[in-house]
């Protein structure tokens, strides 16, 4: 498959189980932000996330006996990717829950696909627009605005936390076209290749978290039971084994459409951080939720317009 037009259209349940499961895990993944960010900066906690899940996939590699890459290119572009894909966004996400609900910060991520079909087709030009394409994505916008009750958003933290999960979803949207175009089209396992990548984002955090903070991190028993099984589920989940999915749809119906994974994780987020957390649920946000489902429907083609048969005139009757 080239890396630069779009992979042949593969059946729909070779994708849409992991699609799913990727959903249910990341939009998961905003409650055990919220829960880390109560005894860990932002940047500690994304690094504490990118080590879990290095741990987990060298594990994984070591079982399959598979090696890292080693071409210096790949690792260049893994660099890259690794920042705009994990470290940046994941410590935004972090300092943007400090501010406002876990579900309201899965709601924001629901953008991306929004992000990520411009950059695909004219920057890396890894995807083709369409009519369809573009309507699925209007609709799920106005989605997204009827969840986050734009018409009553007011200033000051609230605002500010919802600024830097908006911040963070754009990296995402940068990230997923970088990876489609760079490194999807490799002869490495998808497992190398998230390996690679969060093994370029601990370093990078590694170096950054104590500049920024101005402070050691914090021992691992110095802390909460509840805040240790977060990292671990955000590393060994979101990071381990939802990066291997993701890698495996990237690969097979491209970029934009991989991303309407984040159209369906505010149902995830919603309910979890409404069950577990007991945060406030108002009425618009379900019914903009069934808008932005609407709207993955008609970008992947499940809904389309109606277009009236055209009319086939009757052969007249042969004459005797």
């Amino acid at each position: 498959m080239s890396t630069v037009t779009t992979p042949d259209k593969a059946p729909v349940r070779a994708w849409l189980p992991v699609m799913l499961a990727l959903a249910a895990i990341w939009g998961c993944s905003f409650l055990f932000i919220s829960i880390g960010v109560r005894e860990l900066p932002p940047l500690y906690l994304a690094l504490g996330r990118v080590i879990a899940g290095s741990v987990v996939l060298l594990a994984i590699l070591v079982a399959k006996r598979e090696a890292l890459p080693r071409d210096p290119r790949i690792w260049a572009h893994s660099f890259v990717a690794g920042a705009i894909g994990s470290a940046i966004p994941w410590t935004l996400f972090g300092y943007g829950e400090e501010h406002i609900p876990s579900l309201l910060a899965g709601i924001w991520n629901g953008i991306t696909p929004l992000i990520v079909l411009p950059i695909a087709v004219l920057i890396f030009r890894t995807e083709k627009f369409s009519a369809q394409r573009g309507l699925g994505l209007l609709i799920g916008f106005a989605g997204m605005l009827v969840v986050l009750g734009a018409w009553q958003v007011q200033a000051g933290a609230d605002l500010t936390g919802q600024a830097l999960c908006m911040l963070a979803a754009m990296f995402y949207g940068l990230a997923i076209p970088y990876q489609k175009r760079f490194l999807a089209g490799t002869t490495l396992s998808g497992t190398a290749l998230s390996a690679t990548l969060l093994l370029c984002a601990t370093v990078q955090l590694a170096v950054v978290a104590p500049i920024v903070t101005g402070q050691a991190p914090p021992a691992p028993w110095s802390l909460s039971i509840e805040v240790v099984l977060s990292v671990l589920a955000l590393g060994a989940l979101g990071s381990g084994l939802a990066f291997v999915l993701n890698m495996r749809n990237i690969r097979l119906i491209g970029a934009s459409r991989s991303s309407m994974v984040t159209y369906l994780m505010p149902v995830f987020s919603i309910l979890v951080g409404v069950i577990v957390l007991h945060e406030h649920l108002t009425w618009y946000q379900p019914v903009g939720g069934l808008i932005v489902l609407l709207g993955v429907a008609v970008s992947q083609g499940v809904l389309r317009p109606l277009r009236r048969k055209p009319v086939v005139p009757a052969e007249a009757p042969a004459v005797t």
